[in-house]
């Protein structure tokens, strides 16, 4: 028999709209990031650093929505969470380890992005692959680390206070001080740490660009040249935020729960952050789509037929440079060094083609 801390708390209308949001989620984020990934499989030659953070990013958003949601979506059309203890700590890993990927690979887009466009020509191919892939797998590794914590005695997985999914046990660390080291140390490891160093980031990044566009107003060219890049840093910053946003909610809800008892919170209103939060996954091929055009030319050339098998286009062999960089680069890349380091007598600009 489903033991009661398992129940919903919710309505069954509310439980079934809750699932039938979260598969809605889920299919815009299998949809939307097996497209990102496919099309750095078929650009692969070309990618750029930078893009191996965003296809990391994917790979977070598509673990957290292949390992978790039809979990999270039987279990509300059940009206209770199925499998009771084990399947529980699953669901509350997986998230808590995908979540903490997730964040980490943002602060170090964030870092990585204000290293490249403040860096000189020379100095810009410093930043390789081996490089990032060090710094993905350091990624991981924290992420694992953290997630493994609660297992050994920091920290507690359990049930969220609606009854139909589980995250880590807020409300069981009023009383403990372990569970509360835990927690304060999370928050300021795992959350505010990372998301200050991501606003510092940008905002360093968008000064820069406010200077060089005021050294360069006077030319035609050059303008240009930080237009675009300040639609690449742009595109940044909305993947952060949408993430940042998505996750803020819950997680002053969750604060809050720390200190006060659960039922001081109405069951809806903890459910809902946790939807928001997990919409987060989705919203990332969507920006992608809005602001890189080399995005959506390599998406259009993925034809899908009877099997749902995925053709590629061959190769475009036209002398033009083919050299694309699905999300952060590419054609539509200009290297900023050139623009901050701009003179009155010398108006030409890097490209990258």
């Amino acid at each position: 028999m489903m033991e009661d801390k398992y129940a919903s708390t919710l309505h069954p209308l509310v439980d079934y709209a809750a699932g039938i949001f979260l598969l809605i989620v889920a299919l815009l984020t299998v949809v939307g990031n097996v497209a990102v990934l496919a099309t750095a499989v078929k650009c692969s030659p070309y990618l750029k650093s930078p893009d191996l953070l965003s296809i990391n990013l994917a790979v977070t958003d598509l673990g957290m929505a292949l390992s978790m949601y039809p979990l999270a979506i039987a279990s509300a059309w059940n009206h209770a969470w199925i499998g009771g203890d084990p399947t529980c700590l699953y669901y509350a890993l997986m998230g808590f380890f995908f979540g903490v990927a997730s964040m980490m690979t943002l602060t170090a887009m964030a870092v990585i992005r204000y290293l490249v466009t403040s860096t000189t020509t020379a100095n810009r191919n410093t930043i390789k692959k081996q490089a990032i892939y060090i710094v993905i797998t350091c990624i991981w590794l924290y992420a694992f680390l953290w997630a493994i914590f609660p297992l050994v005695g920091w920290g507690h997985y359990g049930p969220e206070p609606f009854g139909i999914s589980c995250t880590i046990a807020w409300a069981e660390f009023q009383n403990s001080t372990n569970g509360f080291s835990f927690i304060l140390s999370m928050y300021i490891l795992c959350t505010i740490f990372p998301a200050l160093t991501i606003i510092t980031c940008y905002t360093m990044i968008a000064w820069k660009l406010h200077k060089a566009h005021q050294e360069i107003q006077n030319y035609d060219k050059m303008p240009n040249a930080s237009k675009v890049e300040k639609k690449l840093t742009l595109m940044a910053v909305l993947v952060s935020l949408g993430f940042l946003v998505s996750w803020t909610p819950y997680a002053i809800v969750s604060f809050w729960s720390i200190f006060h008892s659960s039922a001081s919170i109405p069951p809806i209103v903890s459910l809902l952050p946790c939807l928001f939060a997990k919409s987060s996954t989705a919203f990332n091929p969507i920006i992608y789509y809005m602001f890189s055009r080399i995005f959506r030319q390599k998406v259009k050339q993925l034809k899908c037929c009877c099997g749902w098998r995925i053709h590629f286009l061959q190769q475009d062999n036209s002398g033009e440079n083919p050299a694309v960089s699905v999300i952060w680069s590419g054609r539509e890349n200009i290297q900023l060094s050139s623009v901050l380091k701009f003179n009155k007598g010398q108006t030409s600009s890097t490209i990258t083609q």
